[in-house]
């Protein structure tokens, strides 16, 4: 469940009064206030391999450079406790003077994915010229991966050591030892971090980005963010619109969900794109041997699942295992290939090999992950309100079971600390437009489970000066991704601002401007179980 935003997935939202961001909700453009707190400042310096940012020197590409900037922990006491940030940065070659288009900030989502190596990946996927007008920036939100203090809660090893309970609780008795096990990961974070809990939410950070942008000295910065980061782009865009240049929502977050509501939303989402993969392995059955329709696949895949759960693929490949090696076939089709080649193995043949490799690739979790895990609870439970009665979870999850299985239970137990987090969830940001607000491009699949379509179309009505561009089919992370379409509109973009031509729709379930997808994959040219 490591990759489900709740990943919203990632929603969005903010606490009212739990900080002093919060104070300020629901006032126009609240952000744009002179910022009381000391003015920060950037020192770049080489990245060192496994050294801090900024410190010593490291085998990164040419013209890449860390440094870190200090927040305040607390926006209410701006000059008191800070924390620090990492950032690493691929720096523009073209003249300052003309060229040059200041700084684009880089985000993956989450909430809790470390950032740091999306800036030269960006960097390095967008044609020369147009990386050379921007400082391309990515950077780790407050408690992830290299910023000062990293969440951690548990030990890694021991939480995540497989094979875990399953999932799906067969009886009240599994149901409780699941509730337990969620309960006990929150007070682990309470027990850990109670001083800073209060203060992890996405409008803490989004105000993180305008320090962000003093400290480099900019008036304006431009924006990419997928998943969450899209929310999180928004909810920038909402305090200070006036300090937007370019603004990229990509695989968007629906702006009026709460995040329990969206993450039940997103379960009917992810049995759609699973039985996408079914219908695709069946089409295949020349190769894989599992049936030729999407109803046998399904009955072999839920056969699979209650064989490892009553003997995990060789003592480590359980049902939840399972659940969270094959939960990335929903994000992308490219392993599609993979999967099932590891399926059919293992249905036909009893072969374990390739669902253990599947696993340790995709589904396997570790001390990063913890850390992305706990930054995630984090800003989630803190963010929206969140129901404290486990009965309202118990009967909503048996109803999202009955028509979408393959997600329902496991994204509810990924979510279920929040049941019992130390800090309340509060009210969401209103995300909200601006005549200040530059053009904003979205991008996004008609078919994607984390961040379902439907969101961006609501998302596109709240900020109006939006265009949306899409592609019919459910890869998670449409740009960059391989869709000439959809990047030669993010390119040109990028470079000038321009977006698709023609009347912006603000209602409806059309896009602005719909893209070609992708070719489906293909098997591999080796499968075992076939020819």
């Amino acid at each position: 469940m490591k990759r489900v935003i709740g990943i919203v997935s990632g929603l969005s939202l903010l606490a009212v009064g739990a900080d002093g961001a919060a104070a300020y909700a629901g006032e126009a453009a609240p952000g744009e206030r002179p910022s009381s707190a000391p003015r920060a400042s950037v020192v770049w310096g080489p990245c060192g391999e496994g050294k801090k940012p900024g410190e010593g020197s490291g085998g990164e590409a040419r013209g890449v450079e860390c440094g870190n900037v200090r927040v305040p922990l607390d926006y209410r006491t701006p000059g008191g406790q800070t924390i620090q940030l990492a950032l690493k940065r691929v720096r523009g070659t073209a003249s300052r003077d003309h060229n040059h288009l200041g700084v684009l900030l880089v985000n993956p989502g989450g909430p809790g994915a470390s950032g740091l190596d999306l800036g030269p990946q960006v960097a390095a996927a967008l044609p020369a010229e147009v990386a050379a007008r921007y400082d391309v920036i990515g950077f780790d939100p407050r408690g992830v991966g290299s910023s000062e203090p990293a969440l951690t809660c548990v030990d890694a090893k021991k939480y995540y050591e497989p094979p875990r309970l399953d999932a799906v609780p067969a009886n009240a008795a599994e149901e409780r030892a699941l509730v337990n096990r969620a309960r006990g990961y929150a007070q682990a974070c309470a027990n850990r971090w109670s001083w800073m809990l209060p203060h992890i939410n996405t409008e803490n950070s989004a105000r993180d980005l305008d320090v962000i942008r003093m400290a480099l000295g900019e008036e304006k910065i431009s924006y990419l963010g997928y998943s969450y980061g899209s929310y999180l782009g928004a909810v920038y865009a909402t305090l200070y619109p006036s300090r937007v240049r370019r603004l990229v929502l990509d695989s968007v977050v629906d702006p009026a969900g709460r995040w329990y509501e969206s993450n039940i939303a997103q379960n009917h989402a992810f049995e759609r794109r699973h039985a996408d993969f079914l219908a695709w392995v069946a089409r295949h059955d020349d190769v894989y041997r599992l049936g030729a329709d999407a109803r046998a696949v399904r009955f072999a895949w839920y056969s699979m699942r209650d064989r490892v759960r009553r003997r995990p693929a060789a003592g480590v490949v359980g049902p939840s295992e399972l659940d969270d090696t094959f939960m990335i076939a929903g994000y992308t089709a490219t392993v599609w290939p993979q999967l099932a080649e590891a399926f059919s193995g293992y249905a036909r043949r009893g072969e374990t090999r390739g669902l253990v490799a599947a696993f340790r690739q995709h589904g396997e979790n570790d001390a990063e992950d913890e850390n992305n895990y706990a930054v995630y609870l984090s800003v989630q439970c803190r963010d929206a309100p969140w129901p404290r009665d486990w009965r309202r979870w118990h009967a909503d999850m048996t109803a999202s079971h009955r028509s979408s299985r393959f997600l329902t239970w496991p994204n509810a137990w990924y979510n279920a600390p929040c049941a019992f987090w130390p800090e309340r969830g509060g009210t969401p940001v209103p995300i909200k437009s601006s005549p200040k607000l530059p053009p904003i491009l979205m991008l996004q699949s008609e078919r994607d489970a984390a961040t379902p379509y439907a969101g961006a179309l609501r998302m596109r009505r709240v900020l109006p000066s939006a265009r949306l561009v899409t592609e019919p089919g459910g890869n998670h992370g449409v740009s960059l991704g391989g869709n000439t379409c959809v990047d030669r509109h993010l390119v040109q973009y990028l470079r000038d601002g321009s977006l698709p031509g023609g009347r912006a729709r603000t209602s409806g379930t059309l896009p602005d401007l719909k893209c070609p997808g992708v070719p489906a994959p293909r098997p591999a040219a080796a499968q075992a179980g076939g020819r």
